[in-house]
């Protein structure tokens, strides 16, 4: 079944085409959450909320690529989850100088994918975000201009900067590593 025939049952209460859009798209919110920087014991909670507002919003979603709509629903959600991090973050620095935990990565197949996701948690958010979609979720620059709701060469200039940024902190991260580990 197509996304259209989905989206119209779902607008009609039909949990079983609701069931369906779940399976389809909670690894792509969940693999852009992760992306985004969202900790990985958060991420239930970012995809939960995100299809609250998926289930409560469908009846206002009318045009375009249901997708598109999807990840502008997932990046506010990651927002608002970052916003709420940051007033908490005082609170959470005390508790980790008492309690020191692990960082747990997802799967990665090899040390320089972790070392190239720590240098794309560094970018700033709007660079971060458009390469993510471009590069992670294979989203065109008009997609992508259509999520962030920017002009196409918003778009471009945004991955333009972005790559050449993510480039220099991963070569910085490799030397560093290099020279740290030999």
């Amino acid at each position: 079944m197509d996304d259209d025939a989905i989206i119209e049952r779902v607008k009609c209460n039909d949990m079983y085409a609701f069931e369906q859009m779940i399976d389809d798209y909670k690894p792509i919110i969940e693999r852009f959450a992760f992306q985004f920087g969202v900790n990985e014991a958060s991420i239930p909670d970012i995809v939960q909320e995100t299809f609250i507002k998926i289930h409560r919003n469908i009846h206002r979603y009318t045009k375009g690529k249901f997708s598109t709509w999807v990840y502008q629903i997932t990046l506010n959600v990651a927002r608002d989850h970052h916003r709420k991090e940051k007033r908490q973050r005082s609170l959470l620095e005390k508790a980790k100088r008492k309690h020191p935990k692990q960082e747990t990565y997802y799967f990665f197949e090899n040390e320089s994918h972790v070392l190239l996701h720590e240098c794309m948690q560094q970018l700033n958010h709007k660079y971060k975000t458009a390469l993510i979609l471009y590069y992670f979720h294979d989203k065109s620059y008009e997609d992508i201009a259509l999520i962030l709701n920017v002009k196409l060469s918003v778009v471009k200039t945004r991955i333009h900067r972005g790559k050449k940024h993510l480039k220099e902190l991963f070569e910085e991260a490799n030397d560093a590593e290099v020279r740290d580990h030999g």
